[in-house]
């Protein structure tokens, strides 16, 4: 493994460096590490680089290896980090300011995250809110594995967990309108 020159390494990424906490609102140089983020989080296990190590590489200005990683594809964006941050600062938001630029550049997300993403906001956008079910049954025939989960659905319908039909709100249109909106914006670009 060829050694790293991180001041060449921080002066190529400042430009996005830049872009992403003028995006996200954060000053990533004013994280001190202290893990707090990554001990909370319920993805980390599943991330190749933690909340934590994802704001040190932006830090070293490696935004290579941040747009490449998985971790920022992985983010549920549950706010736990920010939440424990000592700083306040709000490494979801960085989360996805990097999703933003990590697309411009040309990543995207593995097939089954981005999969997943369009099955969770298509189930959003059509009920207005999640339903869980249909999220579950589209992205395991989408991923070609029809009966992952299906041990587990007697005991979460059951236990009233899961609902075999979506639930209907108010406002469906309006949310639907908000979908339309985001597709416009996100096509001029």
């Amino acid at each position: 493994m060829q050694p790293i020159n991180l001041t060449s390494a921080e002066a190529a990424g400042r430009d996005l460096v830049e872009k992403v906490q003028k995006a996200s609102g954060v000053d990533v140089k004013a994280c001190y590490q202290c893990g707090k983020c990554s001990a909370g989080c319920p993805v980390g296990s599943a991330m190749d680089y933690t909340p934590r190590q994802i704001m040190r590489l932006l830090q070293l200005g490696l935004v290579d290896e941040v747009l490449k990683s998985r971790s920022i594809w992985l983010c549920a964006q549950c706010e736990t980090c920010s939440a424990r941050c000592p700083r306040n600062l709000q490494p979801d938001k960085v989360m996805e300011s990097l999703r933003i630029e990590a697309k411009k550049a040309g990543y995207e997300a593995e097939d089954e995250i981005a999969t997943f993403n369009e099955k969770f906001l298509r189930s959003v956008a059509a009920n207005g809110r999640l339903y869980e079910a249909g999220l579950i049954i589209g992205f395991n025939l989408a991923t070609v594995q029809p009966l992952k989960d299906a041990g587990c659905a007697p005991a979460m319908l059951t236990a009233g967990k899961l609902k075999l039909f979506p639930h209907k709100i108010k406002g469906k249109d309006a949310i639907r309108r908000m979908f339309e909106k985001a597709e416009k914006a996100e096509g001029e670009r």
